[in-house]
């Protein structure tokens, strides 16, 4: 009898052991971008524009800006000033494994409509330090800097307006759960996910192909560790719930990244003055592409209450 047990309590250990190893692994996976994946990124959010598309953006007066964070990043970001005066800004945030320019086809409309554009690499995205990505979430902190330096670049009547992509979506909502200036006048967010830790399991099942219990649990304790925030405690709509700012959820109602429930728990959450544009047929981050037309409107509609 006593065999059996050694035997069990070997095996059991064994289990835990590579349970906790594929929980490690699956962290660092998660969240870890070496130098390598930052040019990829970068490569990819260039290739999926339309020439036209970076062709424009070349063309422009590019300024580059940069800010220090508390935990000693430096951040870089493209500044695109408007062709005539503007107090309007728009504050891009792209989406992850990508960089500053996927951002381009929305710098190019909002410029267009004669705002100033800056367009951010996230931290451990493009050319910004780090290496440890946060699913938007340290990235709050960011944002703050963000605007803040721009209102000192560009005065105390600067109206801003902040918009995000997935991961930025993520970003620019979590961000408006923050104390912020009064400059700031909207938030716009397409595709974005309501829940950092749930996000973990969508995305350890559909790219790593692993259950995701229980290994998103103990990466959840892991991220304490390492961070000092875990992923299950960082909830965008708790964020919220304490959001004042007017806010625009945008999403497709075939997305297969994030699925359109995040929306709707996005949207619920909002307690403050919101609108949802729900975009039938379409996937994840194309609701733009899927009907420029409409897309356009609905954004100025929305944007012309506050600005």
């Amino acid at each position: 009898m006593s065999k059996w047990i050694k035997v069990a309590a070997i095996t059991a250990v064994a289990g835990v052991t590579a349970t906790l190893a594929a929980s490690i692994t699956a962290y660092h996976g998660l969240t870890h971008v070496s130098n390598q994946e930052k040019d990829r990124g970068h490569q990819k959010a260039v290739a999926e524009n339309t020439a036209a598309d970076n062709v424009w953006y070349l063309k422009q007066p590019i300024q580059e800006w940069h800010q220090a964070t508390d935990d000693g990043l430096v951040l870089r970001a493209s500044y695109i000033p408007a062709e005539q005066t503007s107090q309007k800004v728009i504050i891009l945030a792209h989406g992850i494994n990508h960089a500053r320019e996927q951002m381009i086809p929305y710098a190019r409309l909002f410029h267009e409509q004669g705002y100033n554009v800056l367009m951010p690499d996230a931290r451990a995205q493009g050319q910004s330090d780090g290496h440890r990505i946060g699913f938007g979430w340290p990235d709050r902190v960011d944002y703050l800097g963000w605007i803040n330096l721009v209102i000192s670049q560009l005065g105390d009547q600067t109206e801003i307006v902040l918009m995000g992509f997935s991961m930025g979506a993520a970003t620019v909502l979590a961000t408006a759960g923050e104390t912020l200036p009064s400059n700031v006048k909207a938030v716009v967010a397409d595709s974005g996910f309501a829940s950092i830790y749930q996000m973990a399991k969508t995305t350890l099942r559909r790219d790593y192909h692993l259950p995701a219990n229980p290994i998103v649990p103990i990466a959840d304790w892991l991220a304490k560790w390492r961070t000092g925030s875990r992923l299950s405690q960082e909830r965008v709509t708790d964020q919220l719930k304490r959001a004042m700012v007017p806010i625009l959820i945008i999403h497709g109602e075939k997305d297969q990244v994030v699925p359109v429930g995040h929306a709707r728990a996005l949207f619920e959450a909002i307690k403050g003055p919101k609108q949802a544009y729900i975009v039938p047929d379409t996937q994840h981050i194309e609701a733009y592409a899927h009907d420029p037309k409409r897309y356009r409107e609905v954004l100025s509609q929305f944007l012309t209450q506050y600005l």
